[in-house]
């Protein structure tokens, strides 16, 4: 297998640039300049990029450029990438959370799971902070990481048909708030206030990749006052 940076054909109008094999917040700016870099070497051609914890997704116009010589492009990209110094990240972002089995109800199973008792659990979420390292699955879904070891619990095995908006939950490594009401299979704690997604403001996700995340936990009285919403139909 090739050495990491490498190429990854993805289709007729993609490549996959692989940085890494693991999560890890100091692939950020490499992966942020990566994409800068990406950007400028095929300007319009550039349709879209997508990315994740380890790689970029680079959608080019396959109408306007052939596979090989988008190849040639990235690969002079890659030959010249080097790693950013002291580059800023991204925003701090603070989001309230009500952090409660009424609206977390995987928080009895997690107390039974980990031996911690679902106040200990929250002192552990809310007491880490965490880098969001994609945007996917719906509009304003971040995936932001790395949970402490304790929190690290896998997916459902059959996700829920239907989560409330702004649900807090985690899955793996990963943490996330669901930006709209959606199926979910992630593990919930609580539930924010703060709107994650908006189509008129620009850019319309209000988490980006790269940005610090510390969620805040309030009491009930002070989400209603923020106008959280308990319902979970």
């Amino acid at each position: 297998m090739q050495p990491l940076p490498r190429l990854e054909k993805a289709g007729i109008d993609a490549w996959l640039i692989r940085l890494a094999e693991s999560i890890d917040e100091r692939h950020l700016p490499l992966l942020q300049t990566l994409a800068k870099n990406c950007e400028a070497a095929l300007g319009d051609l550039l349709l879209d990029l997508v990315p994740s914890y380890t790689s970029l997704l680079v959608h080019y116009n396959c109408l306007e450029i052939d596979s090989e010589q988008v190849r040639q492009r990235l690969q002079r990209v890659l030959a010249q990438l080097a790693s950013p110094d002291n580059q800023p990240l991204g925003r701090l972002h603070e989001l309230p959370i009500w952090y409660d089995p009424s609206v977390g109800p995987d928080l009895p199973a997690l107390e039974e799971h980990t031996g911690l008792s679902w106040q200990q659990l929250v002192e552990l979420h809310a007491g880490s902070s965490y880098r969001v390292f994609a945007l996917g699955f719906a509009p304003g879904f971040a995936f932001m990481g790395c949970l402490p070891p304790e929190l690290q619990v896998p997916r459902h095995s059959t996700p829920r048909k239907r989560v409330a908006a702004l649900s807090l939950a985690i899955a793996e490594q990963q943490t996330a708030i669901y930006p709209q009401a959606s199926p979910g299979g992630w593990h919930l704690l609580g539930r924010g206030c703060t709107r994650l997604f908006n189509p008129e403001r620009n850019p319309p996700s209000l988490l980006q990749v790269g940005d610090q995340v510390q969620f805040q936990p309030l009491t009930k009285a002070e989400f209603l006052r923020l106008g959280g919403e308990v319902s979970n139909l």
